[in-house]
């Protein structure tokens, strides 16, 4: 893990073994990552995954597994797809004028055969401590492939009390963290785009780390929608703020809707989030 800060902000550990996704996320002292409070799934890739703040789903398949369509082995996408355990090429690391900002290139072998690129943008605003990252997905193979991106902001339960809330304008006003039934569960819903196409949900205030708010947005053209999950199944005590790209529907319906836009070969797609504790 690479040590990641500015002059404000949250302390991140960068993971170049795995997409310079975030490992720990340090606020006042605190790591508010879930660590082993997960569900274990039986992939070792999305275990270390998961104990970290964010990590990044896709590009050729989001949420669990499902059979790669054409294949006679019956092998199926993995979970979460196929960036977990791709380490990435750090271009660019500098920290100046209160602020940080890094670049990296990750080469990604997708489940059917295929080739991606993540080049990853992280910077963090010294003045503002909002933390920004901007991807862009190419592909670098032989074929289409239908890109699909989620992003796991994940936060450990056991930091909150009962007046913590979900806000955003696509939750219709206010959601307890802790929504419906024990022990868990999840809901996804098409993303609020105000006026400069990006949406924003918050979480707190969370009492444990000094009454911060957590504030995340995204871009909504190519993150039309916001998908939160939560587990306090013991061991898990985990919460899960997730911009994505789809419906959570299967990939047959997302096809059959013609939801499914193939990425060619040669081309790109950006994705882009905040977030900041405030």
């Amino acid at each position: 893990m690479k040590a990641f800060s500015a002059a404000a902000g949250p302390r991140l550990l960068l993971d170049e073994t795995s997409v310079m996704d975030i490992g720990s996320c340090f606020v006042a002292e605190v790591d508010v990552a879930p660590g082993r409070a997960i569900p274990d799934d039986g992939d070792p890739r999305i275990d270390h995954s998961l104990e970290g703040f964010l990590f990044t789903c896709g590009p050729d398949h989001i949420r669990h597994p499902e059979p790669i369509p054409g294949r006679r082995d019956g092998k199926s996408y993995p979970l979460h797809g196929s960036f977990s355990s791709h380490p990435a090429e750090v271009l660019f690391w500098d920290v100046q004028d209160g602020g940080a900002e890094c670049r990296a290139r990750v080469p990604v072998d997708l489940a059917d055969g295929g080739r991606a690129l993540l080049e990853r943008h992280w910077r963090i605003n010294g003045e503002s401590s909002e933390v920004c990252l901007f991807d862009t997905v190419t592909n670098t193979g032989t074929k289409p492939f239908p890109a699909v991106q989620m992003y796991h902001m994940n936060i450990g339960a056991w930091l909150f009390d009962s007046e913590v809330k979900l806000n955003g304008k696509m939750l219709d006003g206010s959601l307890p963290w802790n929504f419906g039934e024990d022990p868990g569960g999840v809901f996804c819903v098409p993303a609020a785009t105000d006026e400069s196409g990006w949406a924003e949900v918050s979480l707190g205030p969370i009492a444990a780390i000094g009454g911060a708010t957590l504030k995340v947005k995204f871009r909504t053209d190519t993150l039309p929608h916001l998908q939160v999950w939560r587990n306090q199944q013991a061991p898990a005590h985990v919460l899960g703020i997730e911009p994505v790209s789809h419906r959570c529907v299967s990939r047959k319906e997302l096809a059959e809707k013609g939801e499914l836009k193939p990425l060619k070969p040669g081309e790109s797609i950006d994705y882009a989030l905040r977030f900041s504790f405030t």
